[in-house]
Parts: structure tokens; sequence; C-alpha cells
């Protein structure tokens, strides 16, 4: 796992621009603090920060290989989790290694298999590789997104990276923002290739990007397709099984200290029992981590979102599996603490707004990493096999919007679009955009013919979550980990496992009255009885009120601060509203428009972005 950046200007002599290359990687030192290097050449330059996760000693980047037409070099970020067998592929071709890394055996599937090499990839990746032989760049990221990758094209070429951060330590890039940008920062859409930055974009999933003197080109390579499912209930739960016990088995794979993070609920405790199961025909003890809030589980009040806590479930799992855990206690002023709040939105370069969700992963990342530098993770299993609650009840399948703002309060409209100033909340008018943006999503999906009408809708919100949602969360749990030098893995975004479960029927996927019944099933074996009887519990938050209570007080000192910039975009009278409200009272929809002030005051205090509100 790692950082990467480049320069392409066929206009420039790139050899003596070594320092810029140094100063865009080196906005990424988090996530790679084991190593740098830079590669230049007169058009290209490409930059590496290198966090060791296989072959510690061989996998040092940028790595290239000489041809009699020309040198190709590569940067990487990731792991190809099938980098072995494609090995002894490219063995068995003529090709000789000089390293164990999977850095290189994707360099040489691209010389044996051009573009093409992205049919024979399985995991997750962001890499960028420079053949001088056609003087052209290619830039690739994996299919479900699961590693970042952004680029700026430029008159003469196009800069890249890993992150926003990277690009905009270029002079050449701008860092300007306008309402364009700040729509969607306020929808929270996920709209593909949204990038806030103008003139910035997101490489989609499933796409590959190349760059040579007559432009830039795009080809999706992989996409959510609906074809016909034949398998019987027996016989997809088993292969559900086969596949799950498989990835896990292949993510396993290291060259450093690995772990679980564990929460209690079904995702993370199946993604631990299989892990268990097969660390220990190999010896070994599985590591487990959880985070947890002081007082949580004394004090719990059911709410809306959860209706028990997690900690009794996570011991319960712990002592199923025998694992060596480490619970991480939170208290609200580490939460609120505006050092971490700068430090998580630094890592994201957006003001998303995720407030305590954000604070705790990265604190809780932050500890982890103290005593282990890849842990695999229960993420995106809810957008596989169906776990949210929206999915289960019949009228909330039918909104006419994406369902879960209709579902969480901090996603709703009002908590949204409330603490925006009121002349650019007009302006922006996230509602239309929003509602623009859903039916652009409808039109991306596929259905078979002679679908049922409740598959065919069910179809289509899996795909809302697997094109949109979880996009969200892949890049949240991403930035985070990486802004501490964490490798986090998720096994459920395994390609072929989301192809299969998504062209299951929903009458399969929900078998036995409960979410998630292919998983649930295809686990058990590996579960205590209270997980596996368990209600879908969200990634937990704070329940005291003392949290707000900081919050509104950060937000008096913005206040009483007559120049804050943040006024610009943030209505002034709402803030000192809010200040004056009850925290023990206060929804969550108005403590995450709180969140969303401080967040944006942070990141334009990091970033001084030029605002074009016109």
């Amino acid at each position: 796992m790692c950082g990467i950046a480049g320069w392409v200007s066929f206009d420039a002599d790139l050899t003596r621009r070594a320092d810029v290359l140094d100063e865009m990687s080196e906005t990424m030192a988090c996530r790679g603090p084991d190593g740098c290097g830079t590669y230049t050449r007169t058009h290209v330059g490409l930059g590496h920060r290198r966090l060791a996760i296989i072959d510690l000693p061989g996998g040092v980047q940028p790595m290239s290989v000489s041809t009699p037409a020309g040198e190709i070099a590569m940067v990487y970020s990731g792991e190809a989790y099938n980098f072995q067998e494609l090995r002894e592929r490219l063995v068995s071709k003529g090709h000789t290694f000089r390293t164990d890394s999977d850095t290189e055996v994707v360099l040489r599937s691209y010389l044996e298999w051009g573009e093409s090499l992205v049919d024979h990839l399985e995991g997750m990746y962001a890499f960028a590789i420079w053949d001088e032989r056609d003087q052209k760049l290619l830039l690739v990221r994996d299919r479900m997104g699961i590693k970042p990758l952004f680029y700026y094209p430029t008159p003469d070429g196009v800069l890249f990276g890993s992150e926003p951060k990277a690009i905009l330590a270029n002079p050449i890039a701008r860092k300007a923002v306008d309402t364009d940008g700040l729509r969607e920062l306020f929808a929270q859409t996920k709209t593909p290739g949204w990038a806030l930055w103008k003139g910035m974009h997101e490489v989609l999933p499933g796409t590959l990007i190349s760059v040579d003197r007559s432009g830039l080109r795009q080809r999706t390579y992989w996409r959510l397709e609906a074809t016909e499912h034949t398998d019987s209930r027996d016989e997809t739960v088993a292969r559900v099984r086969e596949m799950l016990t498989g990835t896990v088995g292949r993510q396993l794979i290291s060259d450093v200290p690995q772990c679980v993070l564990l929460s209690g609920g079904l995702d993370s405790s199946a993604i631990t029992g299989l892990a268990a199961e097969h660390l220990s025909r190999r010896g070994e003890q599985v590591r487990t981590f959880s985070v947890d809030f002081a007082g949580q589980e004394e004090n719990f009040v059911p709410d809306e979102m959860r209706d028990t806590p997690d900690s009794p479930f996570v011991r319960d799992v712990a002592a199923h599996v025998r694992s060596a855990h480490h619970d991480v206690m939170l208290n609200p002023a580490d939460l609120s603490d505006p050092a971490v709040r700068r430090a998580t939105v630094a890592a994201r370069d957006i003001p998303n707004g995720f407030g305590d969700l954000d604070s705790s992963l990265y604190l809780l990342f932050k500890a982890i990493r103290e005593r282990s530098t890849v842990a695999l993770s229960g993420e995106s299993a809810d957008e596989v096999f169906g776990g949210y609650p929206w999915f289960h009840h019949e009228p909330l399948t039918r909104v006419q919007t994406f369902p879960w703002m209709a579902v969480i309060p901090p996603l709703s409209l009002e908590a949204r679009t409330d603490h925006i100033e009121p002349g650019l909340r007009e302006r922006l008018d996230v509602k239309t955009y929003t509602a623009d943006q859903y039916a652009t999503a409808l039109g991306d999906v596929d259905h078979l013919d002679g679908e049922s009408e409740v598959d065919r809708r069910m179809r289509t919100i899996s795909h809302l979550h697997l094109t949109r949602f979880v996009r969200n969360m892949l890049d949240r749990k991403d930035r985070l980990s990486m802004a501490v030098g964490l490798e986090v893995r998720v096994p459920f975004c395994d390609h072929r496992l989301v192809e299969y479960v998504y062209n299951t029927p929903w009458a399969l996927k929900s078998f036995d009255g409960r979410e998630k019944s292919l998983l649930r099933h295809a686990t058990a074996h590996v579960l205590p009885q209270s997980v596996v009887e368990r209600v879908k519990s969200p990634y937990p938050s704070p329940q005291d009120p003392q949290y707000a209570a900081n919050l509104q007080q950060q937000v008096k000192e913005l206040l009483a601060a007559q120049d804050a910039p943040v006024f610009a975009l943030v209505d002034r009278a709402w803030a000192q509203q809010v200040g004056a409200q009850d925290p023990a009272a206060m929804t969550t929809g108005v403590r995450a428009g709180l969140e969303r002030v401080l967040d944006l005051h942070t990141w334009m205090e990091l970033h001084s972005p030029e605002l074009q509100l016109d």
C-alpha cells in the first residue's frame, strides 16, 4: 500500500523538475512511511511513497524494465492478491523476476498483455505505467474503487496522484472550487469522477485512462452487469462460503503483522471467524481490534439507528475464536479534539462532515498501527448482501431518491443544507441536483428480460449502493487508514463475490426473513450464536451529550471571530441558533450540521481555496 504521483508534460523537460515531483510525493508521506523514490525522463516524472507489505527489500519503486524499444516504468499502490499465480504464468511464458514483489508481477503483466493486464488482476490497486516506446501514460484503478486515484488534465499532459493534495502541490494546479464542486460536496451523491477541485477528476473504478500526445482517452474494463443466476439455495450458500473462505485466505498473505477489525456485527465477525480458521491451520492466533466509547455500554439507550451496544458481541466473538483482542476506548474529548479533526480533514482532502465517524475510525487506526501494518475489514458487506434496514422495508424500496438519504438523519436534505449560507444555498439547489443524480444513477442499471418487479427494484437498489454509497465508505476507509500508514483490506469487495451476489435473486438474499441471509448461513459455522441472531447495527457513535457540547463551544469560538472565512459558505444565523440548543436534546442531523461547519472551517484553514461562487 503506497502513495503515487506523477506529471506528464509533452512540451517541457521534466528532468529539471524532480523537486516538484518530490514535493508532490511528500504530501503523501503518511501513505508510505517506509521509503520514497522518483523517476524522471524528458516528458514524465513519477513519484512514489512506500508502505512495505510484501517483499520488504525487493519492492522498491518506481520500478522499471528496459526493452529494445524503450523503458517501461511503474508506480503502484495496492495489492494484487493473485500475484503468485500470475507470476507462475509469466515464468512459464519466459519472464524472469528480480524480486518477489507483486509490483514486478504487475509490471511484467503489462509487458506480456499490454492494457489487457487489467483482465488478469485480482485485488485492490491504483497504478501508473509510463511506456517510453509509445510515449504514453496508463492510469489504472481497481474494479470496486478500493484504492483512490485522481488526475488533472493540463494543456500539454496530465498530473495525477493517489490523493488530491499530491496534485495540488504542483504549481500549475489551481486550488479553485466552484459552485459545481460545492453542489456535490453538500449533496453527497458520489457523482462519478467528482473530485471537488475545479479541473480535477477521480479515475472511475474499473477504468483505465491513457494519455499521449494526441490527448486523453478513457476505457471502462469492468462494470456490474446483469446475468442469470441458476444455482439453488444450498448451492448459493455453499458458493458464497467457498468464495469468502478463499478470498480471506488470499488476503492474509503478508510479510508484516496483520489483524482484523471487529465490531461484533455479522460482517466483521464473519471475517474474524474465517481469518481465525485460516490462521489456526498455520498455527497462528488471529488478532482483533475494536473501538468503543467510555460509558457507552453501561449507559446505552436504543436509538433510531442502534438497538444494542457492540461490546457484548465483541466479547462473544473474541472468546469464540480465541483471538488476541484489544479494545480502543475513546471519550468525547478525544473525538472533538481539533487536532484530530484537522488530521481527518487533511487525510480526506474534503470537508465531508462525517464527524465522530471519521475521528473515531482515525483514532482506532492510529492505535492499531502501533501493533499492526495490515488489517482486514468487514466493510461493504451491507452493500453486497443487502444488509441495511431500508432494503427490508417495502415502502423504503420505492422512495424516489437514494434510499439512505430518506433514512439516515445526517444524510437528509435538511441536515446537508440547513447550515449553508442562504444565498449560496439557493444557487446550489442541492435538492434538484440530487434528483438529477438519482435519475442518472437509475439509467446506469442493466436488467434481465423477464425480471420480476421485485427483483428489478432490488437490483436497482443494490446497484445504487455498489456504485454510489459504497464508494464513499471505501474512500473513507482508505484515507483514514493510510493517514497512519495502515493497510486495510476488504474481502467483501472481491469482484467475483460482488458479481455473484449481485446477480442472486432477492428471494435468495433474504430467504430466512432476515437481512444478509446468504452471509449469515455461509459463515454461521465460524460464529457464536449471539452474532448469528444479532440485528444489523451500524458503525458505533457516541451517545454522551458532552460530545455535542464540545462541538457547540468550538462553533461559538468561530462566531466570535468576525472574519472567519467559513461564513462565506455557512449561515451565521443558523450557527448562532444551534449553538444555543440543549446538547442533550440535539438531533443527530443537527449535530451533523455542526460537524460539517467545523470540517469546512478546518478545510479552508488547510487549503485556503479560491472560492468561485458566482
